[in-house]
Order: structure tokens, then C-alpha cells, then sequence
């Protein structure tokens, strides 16, 4: 007996042993991400103890003293729904009020597509979650498409459809000689793409290059996109932002619902609105009358429920009060113009404090260029001598965020870019 449990012991020891490794090994090939460009900037910046340190890698828009905003229309919509608010949980498509709304910013307040209920539309969680509910979306019901994406473009779309195991290719968008849209190139793609593929587009405020086609441009996109029967997916992350103008921003998207495509586009409040952590976004598809519409609409829900099942209800109804009160509504129309045109002044400033510094290279595309985002041109090495001699922190492709710059540090940086690029 007692030879027994000792036996029986050692057997037992022998299994915590190896359950023991085991367990010890699950993790251990797991190696540590490698650090988002952008986040990296700013984990920079905070450690650097200078007095003359300017952050331009930030995302997020920022007031002519570096602070962050809170819009007035925002902070009154707060007011109105405090004390109101229940916690219960929103439907999986999320807020109906803010859907509705939302759908009128991009297809047009009076929109015909809207009143035939042709339009499949979810909220989302901000432009992201939008982007990669499509992305699953299209994998599931196009499971041998591909996605075509600019080049450049926004970096986490490559993620967001690579999670999605969508198969990417890419487009030309970008002419870095001309700092403008290689606009020939681009329409050589779309036509050599293979019939029937999807194509990412910007509507408006391109990130990272702040380069958008012209109207003509937009509408010879949509002819051959068009002609060749392919799918265009818009991220519209700055509508109302980048002109000062909702109806403007959206001028591509009209075009292309003119010209008769079934679109699908991202919505997102968080730079139009400043609702950065509430993470407010819509995602709709147009289809071909409301039967089919209701059928897309309960797979996008689908795909929702185990991904995050219902989405948050604070943002949602800030959004909702804001758009469906006329005042309120006027109010944020004056706001975002507000926050526009000082994006827009800091870019003739800039420009301006350049050529009076007498700077033999041409700096007429950072006006020519809209949004938060300039693609200044500048190589990695001279955004290292930015950094090092100056305390100036960007991303090394060159972008700068156009709302870091103020008036209290625009000649600063102007100085410090002219000594690079000497």
C-alpha cells in the first residue's frame, strides 16, 4: 500500500510537472507589438523636458493655445440629456435618431434614397469600427473579393482589412514630385483593376496628404469606377472639417450617387465634433430597394453581436440632440467652421513665414492641401533634425497635424523647417 501511494505520488508529481510547463509556455513565443508611429510621437514629446517643444503628429484637433476643444453645442447637448438618461442597452443597429440623422449629412437633407428606406445603416463605433464591420461584412458576402487602398493612406485601414482577411492591393493617389494627386496613374488603376473590385476612397480631407481631387476629377473617378463595375467604399472621418462646409465635404459622394453607384460609406464624429472618446460612427450601404436593405441591415447586425453587440448610448444621443435641433444644429454648422478655418489660416501661415524666410523650395501645396494633415515633403532624416535640434515631433513620413500649429509657434517651426531643407 504504502509503495502504492508513493507511486502514485510520484506519478502525480510527474503530471504538475509537465501541466506546469505547459501552462508556463502558452505565452511565450508571444513578442511585444512594435509601437503605433503616431502614439510613439507623442510618448516622445511628453518626455522631452524643452521649453520650445512642439507636438505636430497629433490626430486630434487642438484651440490656438494647444488645448483640446470641447465644442459649446456638445457641452449644451450634455446639459439637456443629464439626468435623463437611462442605461439600458441600444438595439445592435444602435440609435435610430442619430442613424436617421447622420444618413441626412451624407445622402443629402432631402435625399430620395432615404424616404425609399434603400439604405442599410448601422451606428458604429466611430469610423474605425465602421471600416472593419464593412471589411468583415465584405468577406463574408464577397469572400473572393480584394480591396483596393491609396497609396498612401490612413495605416490602420491596412489593418483593419487584414483582421478582416480581405486580400489588399493598392492605387496610386499620391505624386510626391508634384505634392499633388497622381490623378493619370490613379484612373490607370481603376481601369486595370479586375471587373467588380473595391476601391477605399477618401471623400474628403485625405489622410495623411490633405490632397483631394477636384470636382472634374471626382466625377471622371465615378465614370470609370463606374464603367468597370466596381465598389466604392468611402471613409468620410472629416466631413464639415475640412471646408467648414458639411454639404462641400460631401460633394464626392453626391456625385457618385448621381452617377448611380451602390456606395458604402464611414461616418465619424470624432473630429467634426471633437467626440474623440465617444466613439460616434455610422456605417451604411446603399442598395437596390428597402427589401434588400433590411436583409444587409440584419447581416450587419450579425456580424455586430459578437463582435461588441450594441453600441454606446452617451455619444449616440449627443449626436442625435445636436443634428435634430435646428439651433443646436446651427450652431455646430458655426463651430466647425470655426475650427476649419483656423486649420486653413495656419496653413497660409505657415506657407507665408516660409517664403518670407526666403526658402528657395515651393511650398505652395501646404495651401493647396485641406484638412487636419499636410503632407509637407519632408524626408525622414530632416524630420530627425526636426526633432533632435529643434524639439519639433512629427511622423518621419512628414506629416504634420496642421492643428499643433498655433500662432505662438508657427515662425518657430517655419525657422526650424527652413534650416532642414536648406
Amino acid at each position: 500500500m504504502a509503495i502504492r501511494r508513493a507511486m502514485s505520488g510520484r506519478i502525480m508529481d510527474r503530471t504538475a510537472v509537465v501541466g506546469a510547463r505547459y501552462m508556463s509556455s502558452w505565452w511565450r513565443s508571444v513578442q511585444p507589438a512594435p509601437k503605433d508611429p503616431i502614439l510613439g510621437v507623442t510618448e516622445a514629446f511628453l518626455a522631452d523636458q524643452s521649453a520650445d517643444k512642439v507636438n505636430v503628429g497629433v490626430g486630434a484637433y487642438r484651440d490656438d493655445n494647444g488645448k483640446p476643444v470641447v465644442l459649446e453645442c456638445v457641452r449644451e447637448a450634455e446639459r439637456r440629456i443629464a439626468g435623463n438618461l437611462n442605461m439600458e442597452y441600444l438595439p445592435m443597429g444602435g440609435s435610430v435618431k442619430m442613424v436617421e440623422e447622420t444618413l441626412k449629412l451624407a445622402y443629402g437633407e432631402n435625399s430620395e434614397l432615404i424616404k425609399e428606406k434603400r439604405i442599410a445603416a448601422v451606428q458604429a463605433l466611430s469610423g474605425t469600427g465602421a471600416c472593419r464591420l464593412f471589411a468583415d461584412f465584405q468577406k463574408r458576402f464577397c469572400p473572393d473579393s480584394q480591396i483596393y487602398i491609396p497609396v498612401p493612406t490612413w495605416a490602420n485601414h491596412h489593418n483593419i482589412w487584414r483582421d478582416a482577411q480581405v486580400p489588399q492591393k493598392t492605387y496610386h493617389y499620391y505624386h510626391p514630385e508634384s505634392k499633388g494627386l497622381d490623378f493619370a496613374a490613379m484612373i490607370d488603376d481603376i481601369k486595370n483593376a479586375p471587373n467588380g473590385s473595391f476601391f477605399l476612397l477618401h471623400a474628403c480631407a485625405h489622410n495623411p496628404t490633405g490632397v483631394d481631387p477636384s470636382e472634374e476629377q471626382w466625377r471622371e473617378i465615378s465614370h470609370h469606377i463606374k464603367a468597370k463595375g466596381h465598389f466604392a467604399f468611402f471613409d468620410m472621418a472629416y466631413q464639415g472639417f475640412a471646408s467648414g462646409d458639411p454639404e462641400k465635404d460631401a460633394k464626392a459622394i453626391r456625385i457618385f450617387l448621381e452617377d448611380g453607384h451602390h456606395i458604402g460609406i464611414a461616418q465619424s464624429y470624432a473630429k467634426n465634433m471633437g467626440l474623440y472618446g465617444q466613439r460616434v460612427g455610422c456605417l451604411s450601404v446603399l442598395c437596390e430597394d428597402e427589401k434588400q436593405a433590411v436583409a444587409v441591415k440584419s447581416q450587419l447586425q450579425q456580424l455586430a453581436r459578437p463582435m461588441y453587440s450594441n453600441p454606446p448610448v452617451h455619444g449616440a444621443l449627443i449626436v442625435s440632440t445636436i443634428l435634430s435641433d435646428p439651433d443646436l444644429k446651427k450652431q455646430w454648422l458655426k463651430e466647425v467652421k470655426v475650427m476649419a478655418d483656423r486649420i486653413i489660416g495656419m496653413r497660409t501661415a505657415l506657407r507665408g513665414n516660409l517664403e518670407k524666410l526666403g526658402s528657395p523650395l515651393s511650398w505652395q501645396h501646404i495651401t493647396n492641401q485641406i484638412g487636419m494633415f499636410c503632407y509637407s515633403g519632408l524626408t525622414p532624416e530632416q524630420v530627425d533634425r526636426l526633432t533632435n535640434e529643434f524639439h519639433i515631433y512629427m511622423t518621419r513620413n512628414g506629416r504634420i497635424s496642421m492643428a499643433g500649429v498655433t500662432t505662438g509657434n508657427v515662425e518657430y517651426l517655419a525657422n526650424a523647417i527652413h534650416e532642414v531643407t536648406k
